[in-house]
């Protein structure tokens, strides 16, 4: 007779349907985050990477023939897809969704075997938090899948695993070790600003242990190396980076900034400070403060931190900082004594609040610029059309082209020289005096125009009105006046003018 029963349930089905659910659960996540990948259109940016990659493969050069700000680690998981969707004859798109799954899958099994053995191996065990941090991979960033801050989060994870460890004072096994320099080295090789998110967390497991020796653990050097190792690549294999690439972002992109106070009243900011209310709330009853909420909730300021220096406020800078947040919110959940309080309230306002974030938090990351009208225009203009977008605005190109298997006639996404100048002059960043010395960047961008037009002339030209005056200023060149001349309106759709080659 069985005796042990859980509500009238046999212990060991009661056992069984708890190991059962959350893997149900995380296979619903993954389905619905591969559904979003059919329904929700291509990120911008990864478009843009993914056309890089391509041109890279077929031997063009980045930073000369393909100008781009950002370093080449940025686009590395692109230029694999791309390698991969060659090799199996899959579209790039489709190779990139791949990759992006592969790898979340591969570092939340890292960061699973760091934590297996440790005082989380109970928390662990639940799925709960599994499952939890799937849906902020996979389907939170919504429109910013796959973007450089996208890829960051996924691969920063067993880093903060093995940081975690040390934050309780736990044994760190050479492979973990291994694993965290690996995975903190890759993260600060995207961009420079998410070392804070490294430190943060270095800076935090030490606080809590309580061992300064935490600041040199081994990890932390080979991290060091890697991104050592990664800027002496740059310098040996792309030296136009430091030559053409760092000028135009030092004199020129750097002006594009938002002011910190416009930056500190955006949504990401009240979610990410939610969070961290939601955290502090379930903490603040506990006899000692949780590590991997501490450690994880350190990494998410380093974020924050990484958000406000980059300036733009742009939503998919801001992924990490709040993806994390709601994590450390989910470990402080699984910390807590809820589960064991007979009062109903507590569990379902923490519920309630878990949901409102992440719904608002895919909201907000599911912005985009709906150009679907001017692409239906330009496909019944002719299959596979080569374009050109007189526009500062990449999102008007991207990822049109790749819908329409049409080919883009530039060497760059977007032409913000001219108009990051403009603007800067017009709001007062910068005088007219510094706007003359800048003259030689903006010049730079109109010969590579005329220089790109003339050796693929496009089938079709799209001119941006709506955000800039691009359509005066190009009927006033003479050059690019010529080369317009054989060209004809079609249509203007929301100050977009569509011109056909005649």
């Amino acid at each position: 007779m069985v005796t042990d029963t859980v509500w009238g349930v046999p212990q060991r089905e009661h056992e069984a349907h708890r190991a059962t659910f959350p893997t149900l659960l995380v296979l619903a996540i993954v389905g619905a985050g591969a559904w979003l990948r059919h329904v929700l259109p291509l990120n911008v940016d990864v478009s843009w990477w993914l056309l890089v990659s391509e041109r890279m493969l077929d031997g063009q050069r980045l930073y000369v023939d393909i100008l781009e700000t950002n370093p080449p680690m940025a686009g590395s998981a692109y230029f694999l897809a791309v390698a991969l969707a060659r090799a199996i004859h899959i579209r790039p798109e489709l190779a990139t969704n791949i990759l992006i799954f592969a790898l979340t899958a591969a570092s939340l099994t890292l960061a699973w075997l760091v934590l297996r053995t440790s005082a989380l191996r109970e928390r662990l065990a639940d799925g709960r938090l599994a499952a939890w941090t799937t849906a902020l991979l996979l389907i939170a960033p919504m429109y910013d899948f796959g973007q450089r801050e996208h890829l960051a989060l996924i691969t920063v994870l067993p880093a903060v695993a093995v940081y975690i460890l040390r934050a309780q004072r736990e044994r760190v096994g050479l492979a973990a070790v291994l694993v965290a320099g690996l995975s903190a080295g890759l993260t600060m090789s995207f961009k420079p600003y998410f070392a804070f998110a490294v430190g943060f967390c270095i800076l935090a497991s030490a606080a809590q242990a309580r061992d300064w020796r935490v600041l040199f653990a081994m990890e932390n050097w080979i991290a060091g190396a890697l991104v050592l190792i990664n800027a002496i690549s740059i310098y040996v294999f792309f030296p136009e980076y430091f030559t053409i690439i760092y000028p135009l972002v030092r004199d020129v992109y750097l002006l594009l900034k938002a002011p910190v106070p416009a930056i500190l009243v955006t949504l990401p900011i009240g979610l990410w400070l939610a969070a961290t209310v939601i955290v502090l709330l379930l903490q603040r009853n506990q006899p000692r403060r949780d590590a991997a909420t501490f450690v994880t909730l350190a990494a998410s300021l380093g974020f924050l931190v990484s958000f406000v220096a980059q300036r733009k406020g742009w939503g998919y800078h801001a992924y990490p900082m709040v993806a994390l947040a709601l994590l450390a919110a989910g470990f402080a959940v699984s910390a807590s004594n809820l589960g064991h309080d007979p009062r109903r309230w507590p569990r379902i306002a923490t519920a309630v609040a878990a949901v409102i974030l992440f719904v608002q938090t895919c909201v907000w990351f599911n912005g985009s610029i709906d150009v679907g009208q001017i692409e239906s225009q330009v496909a019944r203009l002719g299959p596979h059309p080569r374009m050109l977008v007189l526009s500062a605005a990449a999102v008007i190109g991207h990822p049109m082209v790749r819908t329409l298997n049409g080919t883009w006639i530039s060497r760059q996404e977007a032409f913000w020289v001219r108009e990051i100048v403009r603007r800067s002059q017009h709001d007062g960043t910068i005088d007219a005096q510094a706007a003359q010395r800048l003259q030689s960047y903006v010049e730079r961008e109109r010969a590579g125009i005329i220089a790109d037009f003339r050796k693929q002339p496009p089938d079709i030209v799209l001119i941006d009105n709506q955000n800039s005056d691009w359509g005066d200023w190009a009927r006033s060149d003479p050059e690019l006046k010529a080369l317009l001349e054989p060209y004809v309106l079609v249509q203007t759709v929301d100050g977009v003018e569509i011109l056909k080659r005649g």
